[in-house]
């Protein structure tokens, strides 16, 4: 009997229509175009400013253009996983808020909270669901409208991040093709460098909270950028190791997009060119759990069954690692 394995078989990407450039950016705090661009490559990303919308909104409009694009009916859905540091509320989760917006009335829903690495953590849950024979098809979003935990007057930060979701298909396949492998870890010593401090159950919310402007995310960049290069490298080799691939046998590389500095670092420790990186932070920004759908998103057109694809992230906390992918279509 042949290995089953989680496919990738459709791919869904949604951003908002309101882009935040450099240029307007000058108008709010102290900083310029040129500073960015040099220092992490974003030229501008998307902001969802609609009034009542939220998280599950973007995710929502990726998991429709991937439906769409496969025509299944919502109907069909067995679950939905969401990687999100963003939710709509506490609770219900932003998946089971999906499953209702979107109509897929006979799946359920849950979230993943793991930052950046988050939709790597997702991918690697949901083709546990496919590979024991539990579910056939299983949606895993990445999905963030960072824009709502930013500080708009802290230019360390503010100039990072944007709103954006990707959304993909796992389906059983048989021929080789899907999720082979993951390196995947965590670590709590990133909580004082990478956190946002209150409301949670160790500092909930209160006047006070909100007056120091505690419910923003802090980032201390200079420990992360060590981490998250030594991270990402680490995992993307330990992968390459086991599955015996050299980087010759590697078509893409999908790095977290959060910042080009980070990601030309990785590249250039694993030797890889730049070619064969999949990069559109400049587009977007650091869309946190979005980042790395958004760039297979991008890039389907340029992507063939049976590339080799190695993705890999590092999120807040810490949490980091990489994914074997074949591609299935």
């Amino acid at each position: 009997m042949k290995k089953i394995l989680a496919a990738i078989t459709g791919i869904g990407g949604y951003v908002p229509d309101y882009v935040l450039t450099n240029k307007e950016l000058e108008k709010m705090v102290d900083t310029n175009d040129e500073w960015i661009k040099s220092r992490t490559g974003i030229s501008e990303r998307h902001i969802l400013i609609e009034p009542g919308k939220a998280t599950s909104d973007l995710a929502v409009a990726a998991a429709e253009r991937l439906l769409d694009q496969l025509q299944i009916d919502p109907m069909e859905i067995d679950l939905i996983i969401c990687a999100t540091v963003t939710e709509d509320m506490s609770f219900p989760d932003t998946g089971t808020l999906i499953c209702h917006k979107l109509g897929a009335k006979k799946a359920f829903g849950f979230d993943i909270h793991a930052a950046c690495s988050g939709f790597l953590y997702a991918l690697t849950v949901g083709a546990q669901f496919i590979q024991t024979g539990m579910y056939k098809k299983v949606m895993v979003i990445g999905a963030d409208k960072m824009s709502s935990i930013v500080d708009y007057t802290d230019r360390a930060t503010c100039i990072l991040f944007g709103d954006g979701a990707g959304a993909v298909m796992l389906e059983p396949s048989t021929d080789g093709n899907g999720i082979v492998d993951s390196a995947l870890y965590g670590d709590g010593e990133g909580k004082d460098v990478l956190y946002m401090k209150a409301g949670g159950s160790l500092n909930p919310t209160t006047h006070e909270t909100v007056d120091r402007k505690e419910h923003f995310l802090f980032q201390d960049g200079r420990p992360v950028f060590k981490k998250a290069v030594a991270g990402m490298v680490s995992a993307v080799q330990e992968i390459m190791t086991r599955n015996e691939l050299t980087k010759d046998d590697i078509d893409w590389v999908v790095p977290h997009q959060a910042n080009m500095r980070i990601i030309t670092s990785v590249a250039g420790m694993l030797d890889m060119p730049l070619d064969k990186v999949m990069i559109n932070i400049e587009r977007y920004g650091n869309t946190t759990a979005a980042t790395i759908p958004l760039c297979l998103w991008d890039y389907k057109d340029k992507l063939k069954k049976g590339d080799n694809l190695i993705l890999t992230a590092f999120g807040g906390g810490y949490t980091w690692g990489a994914t074997y992918v074949k591609w299935a279509f």
